[in-house]
């Protein structure tokens, strides 16, 4: 069959098994005429394959495939489809379609629909019951809307986690005006934070690290920061009050978050935005944080169609790359590299490889 109508995958039965991984193959929803088929050549493990995993983030439909920055070819296309060729070199993200009909589809908000979204991984196909599962896996299946050229110029081990972290940072610099004139900060330097760092410097804007320690300040100035700031420091904030245009918070954890700190250092009507999802509750915020420079506190939830290829045009220009360590496919990686994503321990980011081999 060229085409197949199940695909092969390394999936997990729940939470209380998170990192045993077991190839099995799962059907794919039925091929739709703006469809098209991905044969995945590498695969990111983002933050969020581990706290869906482990249960973090609540009850979620197993067993699972995991895996949203997802880098391949198009094998096959639907007779309606325009934006993709057969043969070409493709990138899938965390979702895979949504209504495309509501005033925010048209308006370039398409994450936000809220008619419905259907994430790359578990979330239920309306009127088949199929579940949609992720790259850990020989194939995916994808509306064309949601299936991304990658330019040439960009490594497919390298590129594949901006489809989810990077457009996660991506989208709330430039919705929020980072670019020259600009004093932004990044809190977190993690898998998302290392990129945010790399692209607000891409878009011309002063640009701080924010974090625990000075651990990584080394890797921050590489990356392209201006300056770094250490919370553990004593006075950490005085000397930045009321100077940053835009903070994105990429953390991870909320734990001994002093947010009025942060919130102090903002300009008048400055912008606090978190992208991080911690599996804790958030932190207190109180009106009288606010009101000293009318500090703006929202968040971003990865980046519209129109952004995603604006990101990787931008990569491509500026010779940019996320941070990867590579690691073959195979449930004895996984495990370990779920193990390591969940103490934190990869730098930054890790990228799945060996897709031939484990699907030949």
């Amino acid at each position: 069959m060229p085409y197949p109508e199940e695909a092969q995958g390394f999936m997990i039965d729940g939470p209380a098994n998170w990192t045993s991984f077991q190839k099995r193959s799962f059907p794919l929803k039925p091929f739709g005429e703006s469809d098209v088929d991905v044969k995945v050549e590498a695969c990111g493990i983002c933050g969020s394959d581990v706290h869906t995993a482990s249960g973090g983030w609540g009850p979620m439909h197993f067993p699972l495939c995991c895996g949203h920055e997802i880098v391949g070819t198009a094998i096959r296309i639907g007779p309606k489809v325009t934006n993709i060729k057969q043969g070409q070199r493709v990138g899938v993200g965390a979702q895979v379609y949504s209504c495309g009909e509501c005033k925010q589809c048209k308006n370039n908000n398409e994450t936000y629909c809220p008619n419905i979204i259907i994430d790359t991984y578990g979330s239920k196909w309306p009127d088949t019951g199929i579940i949609s599962q992720g790259g850990y896996s020989s194939h995916v299946r994808a509306h064309e809307h949601w299936v991304f050229p990658i330019p040439e110029k960009l490594d497919t081990n390298v590129v594949a986690p901006m489809l989810c972290a990077g457009i996660t940072a991506f989208s709330p610099l430039v919705r929020n005006g980072a670019g020259p004139g600009k004093k932004v900060g990044i809190v977190g330097m993690g898998g998302i934070g290392h990129l945010g760092i790399m692209f607000a410097k891409a878009l011309g804007a002063e640009t701080w690290a924010i974090s625990r320690t000075r651990a990584k300040e080394a890797d921050a100035r590489k990356l392209g920061a201006d300056g770094f700031i250490a919370t553990s420091e004593e006075g950490w904030d005085q000397q930045h009050r009321f100077s940053f245009d835009l903070i994105v918070n990429c953390a991870n954890s909320s734990r001994n978050f002093d947010l009025a700190r942060y919130l102090s250092m903002m300009d008048v009507h400055g912008r606090w935005v978190s992208v991080g999802l911690p599996e804790e509750e958030g932190q207190i915020i109180k009106a009288q944080n606010l009101i000293d420079n009318g500090v703006l506190i929202g968040a971003s939830h990865l980046g519209s169609r129109k952004e995603m290829l604006q990101m990787l045009d931008l990569a491509a220009e500026k010779n940019l790359g996320t941070w990867v360590e590579t690691i073959d496919i195979n449930e004895e990686n996984l495990k370990e590299a779920m193990l390591r994503m969940k103490k934190g321990d990869v730098h930054y980011r890790f990228t799945l490889t060996g897709f031939d081999e484990a699907f030949p």
